[in-house]
């Protein structure tokens, strides 16, 4: 393996929630060989696991020593292609925002990269994996911060506080007023 090996991790934020996009990140590193550690990103945690503030801080991290790139699939795709394929589509998109084409993708759970990507799926790879990690707290931070704009567009639905996720709070919101133009109709198909 030459000195510039270059590994990309990827992860999503909001493949759950009722409203909003799913955001796919991720994080590009050059390194000298596979047992190489990434100092940098020592006690990172899957952005699940992190406070918003040291989210931020991570982030900043992160895009300060690491090409970093995230794209948006938006709730309209979502609904018309289903979970799967719209997750596909942003692994997709965001492997070509990168300077260069990665000698391996590394992917948490059941992500997968189009075929010319030599490529690992590993299950739990948020947790694992720091570089994955990385991409996790891109991803998490910027559909944070989407869900924030959304807010201020429709607020009636606490999107700033729940971010789209099924709450109760927001489930009782979607029975007052019905459905907003950024919910996913196929996941809020059986709300009263």
């Amino acid at each position: 393996m030459g000195k510039n090996f270059f590994i990309v991790g990827i992860d999503e934020a909001g493949r759950g929630p009722l409203a909003g996009p799913v955001c796919v990140g991720a994080v590009g590193a050059k390194i000298k060989n596979k047992r190489e550690k990434l100092k940098i990103l020592v006690g990172i945690k899957d952005s699940k696991k992190l406070s918003p503030r040291k989210r931020e801080e991570w982030q900043k991290i992160i895009k300060k020593n690491f090409e970093s790139h995230y794209v948006f699939i938006g709730h309209d795709v979502i609904d018309k292609i289903g979970m799967g394929q719209a997750l596909k589509l942003g692994v997709e998109k965001v492997l070509k925002k990168f300077s260069r084409k990665p000698n391996i993708v590394l992917m948490d759970g059941s992500l997968k990269a189009p075929k010319e990507y030599r490529q690992q799926t590993i299950i739990k790879g948020d947790e694992k994996v720091p570089l994955i990690s990385a991409a996790s707290v891109i991803a998490k931070t910027a559909r944070d911060r989407k869900m924030l704009v959304l807010h201020k567009k429709f607020p009636r639905y606490g999107l700033d506080k729940h971010k789209g996720y099924g709450t109760k709070k927001h489930y009782k919101k979607i029975s007052k007023y019905g459905l907003c133009e950024v919910h996913r109709k196929t996941f809020c198909g059986n709300i009263n």
